[in-house]
This record gives structure tokens, sequence and C-alpha cells, in this order.
């Protein structure tokens, strides 16, 4: 496996999770989305790089239940990118076809998450 961002050899178990991957496509994402709207903005960055930094602690847990506590809270910071990339979009706050780009990643990003928390 390889580091999403330098594609060097990593030995990371999170670089080994499609989530992770998928929540970092996310994030850069929300990147090009250029959403003009300071608090709006602030927010999806916020839940991007959260749901980015859960993914990874979850993977770096050893119990069942440690390892669902990390997944579920990057499942629910997921779900609040997409919200904010929709309402940026939808008040003229971010570029068109923003919400079109983010939330099949985000959509994609839930159902891994929802699989790796049982």
């Amino acid at each position: 496996m390889t580091d999403p961002i330098t594609n060097a050899p990593s030995r990371l178990v999170h670089h080994r999770l499609v989530a992770y991957r998928v929540a970092v496509e996310l994030l850069l994402a929300v990147r090009q989305a250029g959403i003009r709207d300071p608090h709006l903005r602030d927010q999806a960055y916020r839940a991007a790089k959260s749901a980015c930094l859960n993914t990874a602690e979850g993977a770096g847990r050893v119990t069942r239940a440690d390892k669902a506590r990390a997944f579920a809270i990057a499942r629910g910071e997921a779900v609040e990118v997409a919200a904010a990339i929709e309402i940026a979009e939808l008040a003229g706050d971010a570029n068109v076809g923003a919400a079109e780009r983010c939330l099949p990643l985000a959509e994609r990003l839930v159902a891994l998450l929802t699989g790796l928390m049982r």
C-alpha cells in the first residue's frame, strides 16, 4: 500500500483502508467546492478533516468497541460534510456542481464506515 498523499510506501494501518482513501477524496472535494460562506466553509473543512482523522483513528484502535466508536464519529462527520456542501450550494455560496461531486463520495464513505462499525 502507498500513502494517498505522497504515493510512498506506507506501513501505517489506516492507509490500507479504502474508507480512509475515500475520506481524503472527500476532503479534496470540499476544497474544490469553493465555499464562499466562511462559516459553512469552516464547518465543511472541519467535518471533512475529522472524518479523515477518525477513520484513521478507528483503524489504529484494537478493540471492536473502540474501532466502532471512532468509525461512528467519522460517519457522522461525513454526513455533516454532505449537509454543509448541500446548504452552501443551495444558498449560492459554492461552485455549481459541488454537491454533485461531493455527495457520492460522502455516500460511499458512510457505507464503508457503516460496514466497519459492525
